[in-house]
């Protein structure tokens, strides 16, 4: 264990004057009942002295633990405690009725205004006294730990309070307990210690012999995840017996405690489906009560256990947590987006929601989150103009601070959706500018990707494309999974056309032909084929016989295009089997939703670098996207549209009777 910290406080002997009056006050004002009884009158005889010999000492562990050392008493130490020794009137005056209690303790902003306030009172129930321990958790503790742990652990408030907790455990009420217990852990007290030991025992054992109401079964299951992490044992026999429960009476806090247990020991739901069924038609009516953080917690489990069913939950909760999007922590909203993905959920109201929050905080989210944000976008195919700029400010100022999988994760995105925000000169300077300076951080097929998607829009890497293209970085790629798959093969291709097409300056080393394909990869999807039927139909009655045309036509070039037509010299259209004297290729790329973007006529990347290098090789491409066709009913009115757009300077007075078209 490293010493980061070593402080030592000690209890002063009993064998002073002095120091027994110090206990004895400090004894009277910190005992305290179990439960809701009433305040016992505490009687001097019933009472021992508290003393040590040596220092008490804490220090912190790797785990960031707060480790608190109380050595055990010897035979001649004596503890002072409260007696039951009768009740009596003046007992009263040092009691504070508990709501009142809660009311002023809820008002205190620092540990040391919660250890004087505890200290004014002569006795407190252990719910108090646990309430007073959760404040000053609270309060003290942040982010990076325990703000100010000497002035937490070495005050003797808090010491005496720890000592009661641990040797009265047995005493003490469920919610006394297990409220303790959890503001320990928040404080970072350590595991190990005899304290979180007492109170773990003694809380296993109250759930062995089911004593623990839903609230409390929660809150010790919540401990546990927190200190032994989702291996616990103990999680499987806290949600058995939460199957014995009502669940309709549960709380939104109990009901998402719940979830997070399944998650962790069930994984896939298959133990519990039962039970998960239940409680996700109970979620469903609570769905406009859950905050923020319930609202990411459920969507996460839903996503970790597989509740592909629970498709009225999941639509519920997706609605719900567009009002929340800027309340989101950034680890919240990676939940939520991930579980959009999960689910193939996709809200217009929920991307305008986040096209309202990002720009506005792109400055102070987690890169992470951002990262996560382009990601939703990318998959989805929503080209958000608002968050795709935000995004490249953000990334121009602050890269540098980025990890290599970030910096791809926010460039990546603008090139498969086609869009170049209008900093585009100035991110893609930042984006050489990190590449030079760490290019060899990046893994293999991740730099791959991020310089495949610069090329799609036109924004070609060539300083890099030698270090591509050697056969080392060519071994790396075929070394770590998915190796040199058809995917990866298909963009090293890309990249090598794109150099010979598009920049034909560059003289470094190239693609050797045993790592091109011959075809590129066309997921079928991305073909409309009920659009490439009602087009091919135009045709037809256009040029009136099926042998002046051929589609879905492998090229030379790597390139499948949809339709492909030929002329001569004079403009006769040519049988597509024909391959003598063709003068002019048309290339017709039926374009049909699949291949833009969502609600918008913007081209993808991989479609826009395919009508561009087609041009580049002689064909003359002729888009019919599937927004200038929806309103067009019949054939003829097709082959009209087809006329016009293939053929406009022969349109108003065209020869199709002979097939002739100039």
């Amino acid at each position: 264990m490293a010493l980061i910290s070593r402080k030592s406080f000690q209890f002063y002997s009993s064998s002073t004057p002095a120091s027994r009056s110090i206990l004895m006050t400090l004894s009277k004002r910190l005992s305290f009942i179990s439960g809701q009884q009433k305040p016992q009158n505490c009687s001097s005889i019933a009472m021992r002295m508290l003393c040590f010999k040596d220092k008490s000492q804490y220090m912190f562990c790797r785990k960031n633990h707060v480790k608190l050392r109380i050595q055990s008493l010897s035979v001649n130490e004596t503890v002072h405690l409260c007696g039951d020794t009768g009740s009596s009137p003046k007992s009263d005056k040092g009691w504070m009725d508990e709501q009142l209690f809660f009311k002023k303790l809820n008002s205190l902003c620092t540990s040391a205004e919660v250890f004087d306030f505890v200290s004014s009172l002569e006795v407190m129930s252990d719910t108090m006294a646990s309430g007073a321990l959760q404040r000053i958790s609270e309060v003290e503790v942040d982010d990076s730990g325990l703000k100010n742990p000497e002035g937490v652990l070495e005050n003797e408030v808090f010491r005496a309070l720890c000592f009661q907790f641990e040797f009265k455990s047995s005493k003490l009420s469920n919610s006394g307990l297990l409220n303790a217990l959890q503001a320990l852990i928040k404080l970072r007290i350590d595991p190990q210690s005899t304290l979180m030991a007492s109170l773990l025992s003694e809380g296993e054992e109250r759930l062995g012999k089911g004593q623990l109401t839903v609230k409390n079964l929660c809150a010790l299951g919540e401990s546990l995840l927190e200190l032994e992490g989702p291996s616990c044992a103990t999680l499987e026999q806290i949600v058995n017996h939460m199957q014995e429960k009502d669940i309709e009476k549960w709380s939104p806090r109990e009901m998402v405690m719940v979830y997070k247990m399944l998650q962790v020991t069930v994984r896939e739901g298959e133990q519990c489906q039962d039970l998960l069924n239940r409680m996700n038609s109970v979620t469903l009516t609570i769905v406009s009560q859950l905050s923020p953080k319930f609202t990411s917690i459920i969507l996460n489990s839903l996503v970790v256990l597989r509740q592909t069913r629970a498709v009225p939950l999941v639509t519920a909760l997706c609605k719900h947590s567009v009002k929340h999007i800027p309340y989101f922590t950034g680890d919240e909203l990676v939940n939520i987006l991930e579980a959009f993905l999960y689910f193939g959920h996709r809200e217009q109201i929920f991307t305008e929601a986040l096209e309202t929050h990002v720009p506005k905080s792109i400055f102070t989210m987690h890169p992470q989150t951002v990262s996560k944000v382009m990601q939703y976008c990318c998959r989805k195919m929503i080209l958000s103009k608002p968050i795709f700029d935000a995004v490249a400010e953000g990334f121009i100022s602050d890269a540098d601070r980025f990890t290599t999988d970030q910096i791809a994760e926010y460039i990546i995105p603008f090139g498969t959706l086609n869009y170049l925000p209008p900093s585009a000169s100035s991110l893609f300077r930042k984006l050489e500018t990190v590449l030079h300076t760490r290019f060899s951080h990046f893994k293999p097929h991740t730099l791959l990707n991020l310089l495949h998607s610069c090329v799609l829009i036109q924004h070609y890497p060539v300083n890099f494309l030698p270090k591509i293209f050697s056969p080392y970085f060519l071994q790396q790629l075929q070394a770590q999974p998915p190796g040199l798959d058809r995917t990866v093969t298909s963009q090293l291709t890309q990249l090598f056309l794109t150099v010979a097409l598009e920049c034909p300056f560059y003289e470094g080393p190239k693609l050797l032909p045993k790592y091109q394909v011959k075809a590129f990869l066309t997921p079928h999807s991305s073909l409309d084929v009920h659009l490439l039927k009602r087009v091919k139909t135009g045709l037809l009655y256009l040029l009136k016989k099926r042998i002046y045309f051929a589609s879905e036509v492998s090229t030379l070039y790597f390139y499948t295009v949809d339709i492909e037509i030929k002329l001569d010299e004079e403009g006769f259209v040519l049988p597509a089997a024909q391959c003598e004297e063709v003068h002019r290729r048309i290339a017709l790329c039926v374009d049909g939703q699949n291949r833009f973007c969502i609600n918008s006529h913007n081209l993808l990347g991989e479609e826009a670098i395919k009508q561009r290098h087609l041009q580049l090789l002689g064909y003359e491409v002729v888009q019919i996207p599937f927004f200038e066709t929806e309103s067009l009913q019949n054939c003829r009115k097709m082959a009209e549209y087809l006329h016009k757009k293939i053929f406009p300077h022969t349109y108003e007075n065209s020869a199709a009777d002979t097939g002739e078209y100039h």
